[in-house]
């Protein structure tokens, strides 16, 4: 047999064995997100919510409220939001909160989530850190944030799919199998190659307009 038959078999027998890795790793990754977390501390620094789906402000704010945390960074949240909304959808006043929420603009991704935190982290001194975001996202969120903070104690707090209605289902395989990839290449570190949406709003920035 020669080279050029053995390669092709070579080849193929490599893709099988990355597909088997990448199919029992997506199980475990699986098992890992639907398990309840542990409980945080009564009381640490602070809470990043990570925002981009339901329940996570909302969560992030009666943890707040009820002095969990000293402050709260709501990170990556929209430029037209405002904190009296925010209040409103979780069911508080977030007026008595206001000197303690931060509001973050800047992250467009959950790498921009990162330094996003890193840099509200220093300027408030927070050496403890609640993490909110949804189960399906907290491997990715706390491998980001680990390489952003890594001198902070990280304590995730996942939010599961509400009982009733299609949410009580999760986000389905298909976003699950996408989240477990990027959260491949963040933990591979290859992730940083990639372009990211915050310097696309640089960009647009430096142009002549915050869009």
């Amino acid at each position: 047999m020669t080279r050029l038959q053995i390669l092709p078999r070579v080849l193929a027998a490599i893709a099988m064995a990355g597909a088997a890795c990448w199919i029992g790793g997506f199980f475990w990754f699986v098992q890992v997100t639907r398990r309840p977390a542990e409980p945080p501390p009564p009381h640490v620094d602070g809470i990043v919510a990570l925002t981009g789906g339901a329940g996570r402000v909302e969560l992030a704010l009666h943890l707040l409220a009820t002095g969990q945390a000293d402050k709260l960074l709501v990170s990556g949240i929209g430029g037209g939001t405002e904190m009296a909304t925010l209040g409103r959808l979780a069911g508080i006043d977030t007026a008595p909160l206001a000197e303690r929420i931060t509001l973050g603009r800047y992250a467009g991704s959950t790498r921009g989530n990162g330094l996003e935190t890193a840099a509200w982290a220093a300027q408030n001194r927070i050496g403890s850190l609640i993490v909110v975001t949804a189960a399906y996202h907290m491997p990715r969120a706390l491998t980001e944030l680990h390489q952003a903070v890594p001198d902070v104690r990280l304590f995730p707090l996942p939010v599961y799919p509400q009982a009733g209605g299609r949410a009580e289902r999760g986000p389905g395989l298909r976003l699950e199998a996408e989240e477990y990839t990027k959260y491949l290449l963040t933990a591979s570190g290859l992730s940083v190659w990639f372009p990211h949406r915050e310097a696309v709003s640089a960009a647009r920035s430096s142009a002549g307009g915050e869009g």
